[in-house]
């Protein structure tokens, strides 16, 4: 067997941001250290080497079972391992316990190697406890109660506080380093261990150079590659040096019994990165915002409940003398007459949304997204200070190394006017956007297309319904015929089919984006997350709000009247809302697409993962008799996502326009995804702990692309809750009717009142207008002479019948009013709250301030040491005449 522990010196390094291939040079042994494949020693909770000393910091697992392809892989991987070691890395080779062609391979980093890595990749670190006083929780007074929502800190203990510094190998006595053994924390090893594993060369043939462990795991040279958990999830290492994080993170974060507390987001930091720590920082603060959003959503959602039964309307509706008197127009052209009080529990659970505590929570809403951003902002810049990314900037981020690889082509850097090697020219990077934006472009249409079939679906299957609703006996469902109108039925089953249209296109469209990114060649990986997340935003947004646009402001709008129809395509007659409107079905399709979404990434999250190492368990034979080492253990778990927290944060951003953006319709949305956030974070927590093998850490500033998106979703949000409360629900027109069209000049009554409100928004069409009538279908009663629908518009007589009214025009005039008006309010109260609150803590600032100043200062001190001892080493030196 090839693989070895060993021990090798060479000058070379790896690569610095900007240049390719230019090795730093670190201080190694100056005899190679050669010795046999190793045998397990064991220890199944160790995480060092065989000898006890070296820790490992990464693990690769390869076997040959292809003889065709052994020769090729044994060769890649021969020259692969053989670089690691010219680069400074140090391997030891352990077959597997349970599969004897398996082999793992163990990479340990010297001191020299941290050191140099380190400073490239500008991990910063202390230089001095942080002397600056700390300013008093004011929560400091209910300690006694805030405490049991925290973890136990006999457990997980606070963190010391450090100023640091971008490390520097010549300057290491600056830094507090009292243990060159922990110096380093085991993510920050990982991490450099992953930067060098992505850019070891594996094959050099002339000018083509191959590199990369990503390119190996993709053509079956190895099977994984991961860094190690530091121990079972639930159950303490027996090594007396380790720190057992895993399990406490599994005792205090993620086992559901911790469901109320608080998260540990130091200790998930320290273990998973920053890139992981800033997710669930995020999701977290999410959460706890949802909670004053969900306490009045519910409460706006009693005061409807209880106030149904008092609505004015809705007794009309129901009052036989009215409601029962009033015989409506067919709604298609297969639909009967229907009395108006037919619709009396529709028009009771309308009541129930459509009330002016929506009104005043769809203000309250606009307000809460705007404080949400607001102080998430103030969180995040006080995390980027404790977690040392203030300064994590782009041009220190390395390049992707599939962008290095095809770096084929030479500029002119336009700022350092150095030549750098790009992989493309303009022309070809043009051509490459172009061809990703016209792939977007068309899935988008693609969606399109579907929310239109849908609706030829609903036009279809609405007169269907109608007929056989009506004729078919539906004795066995007695109980629940009264709620099951035609309307509801196409509502219901097109919501269903659009979920599930929904869903497959999902899963098509992600394959495609990515696939368009990988060939857009982002620089970075940051530039590679950012442009996927534009690409799946946008097709998401089309995909899951479409059918919700059209119900909000499409159906029902331009449908004429009896007599003139509009038809669809020359075929299908217009679909029309309820008497009571469309806001009751798009609470339905939202109600539908929320928990459809919740429940079905849940069960992917929980269920898919666990049945996959359940599988490989029994597939592998693993019995419980054999003593399993910690790197083969993690072997077993699920592989990280390429794609790291990308899904997650897409999901949550999905949810947060579904709060945001059709809140006037759906007050308990909040509520609804409060629920969902609480089992999520724990979800996610469980399954990033007990199911998948630990992911390479890594460094993140902020959420990224999100951030932008989601402050678009609020600006997009308080123009959608406007145009909903003004075009979709029935408020506008009650409001007008209630304080001009019920008293002089145009009602009979003496003071202002919703009775005779039904009446006055019902118009009357003559039954000798219709232009066609299906006898088969419509039967028409006797002596009835006219029918209602719902519209605006002047009686049959009139000089200009069947044409808007006066109240038509009104209420247009109140709807543009009020939208311009609540906008222009909302609006400046944003403004004024993002002026008021800063995005940066003051005390953030100064300790920020103070850092820097701790550190230009200990540099100049050393700068001027330096000088002064070279001054006087050159005085020593004797005078020289020739």
């Amino acid at each position: 067997m090839y693989a070895q522990t060993r021990t090798q010196r060479d000058t070379t390094g790896d690569v610095g941001p900007g240049q390719e291939y230019e090795f730093h040079p670190v201080d190694l042994p100056t005899e190679p250290c050669f010795s046999p494949q190793v045998e397990f020693n064991d220890k199944p909770d160790s995480l060092f080497f065989n000898d006890g000393v070296r820790r490992i910091d990464f693990v690769l697992a390869y076997e040959d079972e292809d003889k065709k392809e052994y020769e090729k892989r044994h060769n890649r991987r021969e020259c692969f391992e053989d670089n690691l070691m010219k680069m400074g890395m140090e391997l030891e080779a352990t077959q597997s316990v349970l599969d004897e062609k398996l082999v793992f391979l163990k990479v340990h980093m010297p001191w020299d190697v941290l050191c140099t890595y380190a400073e490239v990749l500008h991990i910063k670190l202390p230089i001095q406890s942080n002397d600056m006083s700390a300013r008093p929780s004011p929560w400091r007074f209910f300690s006694c109660i805030t405490k049991h929502f925290y973890p136990d800190e006999k457990l997980i203990s606070k963190e010391s506080e450090f100023f640091t510094a971008p490390f520097e190998k010549n300057r290491q006595d600056l830094f507090c380093i009292k243990d060159k053994d922990h110096f380093f924390t085991p993510s920050m090893r990982s991490r450099m261990a992953y930067y060098i594993l992505s850019r070891a060369p594996y094959e050099i043939r002339g000018n083509i150079k191959k590199f990369g462990i990503t390119k190996l795991l993709d053509g079956g040279v190895y099977k994984a590659a991961y860094p190690i958990h530091d121990c079972r999830f639930n159950v303490k290492s027996q090594e007396p040096e380790c720190p057992n994080e895993r399990y406490l993170l599994y005792e205090e974060w993620a086992h559901p019994k911790s469901f109320y507390k608080m998260q540990p987001l130091d200790l998930i930091r320290h273990y998973y990165g920053e890139k992981i720590g800033i997710y669930f920082a995020w999701l977290g603060f999410y959460t706890r915002m949802l909670t004053w959003a969900a306490v009045v959503g519910i409460g706006c959602f009693i005061y409807g409940y209880y106030t149904r039964d008092t609505s004015t309307w809705s007794k009309e509706v129901c009052d036989p003398d009215i409601g029962g008197k009033i015989v409506m127009c067919p709604q298609c052209d297969t639909c009967q007459y229907w009395t108006l009080n037919s619709t009396c529990n529709t028009s009771k659970n309308l009541c129930i949304f459509d009330n002016f505590g929506t009104l005043v929570f769809a203000v309250f809403m606009s307000v809460w997204v705007t404080l949400f951003l607001e102080f998430w902002k103030r969180y995040q810049a006080e995390l980027e200070y404790e977690w040392d990314t203030v300064e994590f900037l782009e041009q220190e981020e390395p390049p992707r190394p599939e962008y290095e690889a095809k770096c084929i082509h030479e500029r002119k850097n336009p700022i350092t006017g150095v030549k750098e090697s790009v992989p493309y020219t303009a022309c070809g990077r043009c051509v490459r956007v172009s061809i990703g934006m016209t792939t977007v472009i068309f899935w988008i249409m693609l969606i399109l297309a579907s929310v239109v079939a849908i609706t030829v679906y609903r036009l279809a299957v609405f007169f269907t319904f109608s007929r056989e609703l009506r004729y078919t006996n539906l004795t066995i469902a007695e109980p629940i015929k009264e709620y099951v109108t035609p309307q509801m039925a196409t509502s219901v089953t097109a919501s269903l089919i659009s979920f599930v249209v929904i869903m497959i296109l999902n899963t098509l469209y992600e394959r495609v984006a990515i696939w368009i990114t990988d060939f857009e060649l982002p620089r970075t990986k940051t530039d590679y997350e950012n442009s996927l997340t534009l690409k799946m935003f946008l097709f998401q947004f089309v995909n899951y709000y479409s059918s919700c646009f059209y119900i909000a402001f499409a159906k029902g709008k331009a449908v004429g009247y009896p007599g003139k129809p509009v038809y669809l395509l020359g075929k299908y007659r217009n679909e029309e809302c309820d008497p009571g409107g469309c806001l009751i079905e798009l609470t339905t399709q939202l109600a539908i697409i929320m928990g459809g979404k919740a429940i079905w990434n849940n069960i992917q999250e929980v269920l898919i993962p666990w049945l996959k190492n359940l599988i490989y368990r029994r597939c592998a034979h693993v019995t419980t008799e054999k003593v399993i080492p910690r790197w083969e253990q993690d072997y077993q778990l699920q592989p990280s996502s390429k794609l790291g927290l990308f899904y997650e944060y897409l999901e949550m951003v999905i949810q947060f326009g579904f709060v945001t953006l059709f809140v006037a319709s759906f007050p308990l949305a909040p509520a609804l995804a409060l629920l969902n956030n609480i089992i999520e974070i724990r979800v996610d927590a469980w399954k990033l702990t007990t199911q998948f093998r630990r992911a390479v850490p890594e460094k993140a500033q902020h959420i990224g692309a999100w951030q932008p998106i989601l402050q678009g979703i609020t600006i997009l949000a308080v123009v959608t809750n406007a145009m909903i409360i003004a075009f979709t629900s029935d408020m506008i027109p009650r409001l007008v009717y209630y304080w001009s069209f019920s008293v002089y000049p145009y009602g009979n009554n003496t003071e202002n009142t919703m009775k005779g409100y039904i009446n006055s928004s019902l118009s009357v069409f003559s039954t000798n207008d219709f232009q066609t009538v299906d006898d088969d279908y419509i039967h028409t009663p006797p002596n009835l002479t006219t029918c209602r629908y719902r519209d605006y518009r002047f009686p049959p007589g009139h000089p200009k019948q069947y044409e808007y009214n006066m109240f038509y025009w009104h209420v247009i005039a109140a709807k543009m009013a009020f939208i311009i008006v609540v906008e222009h309010i909302v609006y400046f109260t944003k403004f004024i709250l993002a002026y008021i609150i800063p995005d940066v803590p003051y005390a953030v600032k100064e300790q920020i301030k103070r850092e820097k100043y701790l550190t230009q200062v200990i540099l100049h001190e050393t700068n001027l040491k330096l000088v002064s001892k070279r001054g006087k080493d050159n005085s020593k030196m004797p005078n020289m005449n020739f």
